[in-house]
Formats: C-alpha cells, sequence, structure tokens
C-alpha cells in the first residue's frame, strides 16, 4: 500500500467508502474534530466517534467509545485528529481492529511518517496532512 496523493485516488476513496471512524472526536462544535464529522455525516458517511475522553457520551447522536478495536462495525475510514507526536500511540488499536480499514487519513498538519510505513506494511492505504472536508468539498461536492 502507500501514501495516497493524488486527487483521483482521494475521489476514489470519498466515492466508495461510507464508513468513517473519527479518532479524537469532540463534543465543542467550534473544534475540527466535531464539524469535520458533523460535515461526513450530513453529506452520507456513517460516522463513528471514538476519543476515551468523552466515552460513553454521545456526539453527533452516537455512543463515543475509547478505542477503535471496540468497534462492531467495519470501517473503512480512520479520520484521525491527533498530534502527529501521538500518532504512534495509536497504532496497536488500528491494527487490532476487528477488520482493518482500507484508509487512515490524518488531518491537516498530521504527518507521521514512521507511523505511516507502519500502516501502509500492514495493507493499509495512508493519506497525510490534508482534511478530509475540505478535500470532499473540492472533489466530490464540486462534481455533484
Amino acid at each position: 500500500m502507500s501514501i495516497i496523493a493524488s486527487k483521483e485516488e482521494i475521489l476514489n476513496i470519498l466515492e466508495n467508502n461510507t464508513n468513517i471512524a473519527v479518532l479524537g472526536a469532540h463534543k465543542d462544535v467550534a473544534k475540527a474534530a466535531y464539524f469535520v464529522a458533523e460535515y461526513l455525516q450530513d453529506h452520507n458517511y456513517e460516522v463513528y466517534p471514538v476519543n476515551p475522553v468523552f466515552a460513553g457520551q454521545v456526539i453527533l447522536d452516537k455512543e463515543v467509545l475509547s478505542e477503535l478495536k471496540e468497534l462492531k462495525v467495519k470501517i473503512d475510514i480512520v479520520d484521525i485528529f491527533r498530534r502527529s507526536e501521538h500518532l504512534e500511540e495509536h497504532i496497536e488499536d488500528i491494527l487490532a481492529m476487528k477488520t482493518k480499514p482500507k484508509v487512515v487519513w490524518f488531518q491537516s498538519g498530521i504527518k507521521n511518517d514512521k507511523v505511516a510505513k507502519i500502516l501502509r506494511d500492514n495493507g493499509i492505504m495512508v493519506i497525510q496532512n490534508k482534511c478530509l472536508l475540505a478535500e470532499h468539498r473540492l472533489l466530490v461536492a464540486k462534481a455533484s
């Protein structure tokens, strides 16, 4: 697997995957970790919030889970809202998911080549330093 960078590859991912786990989901509507998830939900994606700080609470009508491996549904994309230096903490959790995600998406400003390589070596595509909302608006919503 590779690091995904081309607009064609990203468009294909966004058009053909619907279940998105949002790692680092937040309750504060002013934070990207909330409004990006809300945007995705409003555009017919199933969003599953994951954040140990809010575990057991509800964000966007879904119970927040503490870890990715607690998810009972097949996740296509894990959208990560965690600082680059904290990504290594989540490798084990991602790889322990019942079914590995097709894509792990590091939001804008988030880049970690070491973690990306480990994920790619485990058959997971990686997108780094790109906002899922912005890419959707640019590639999918624009084409609609």
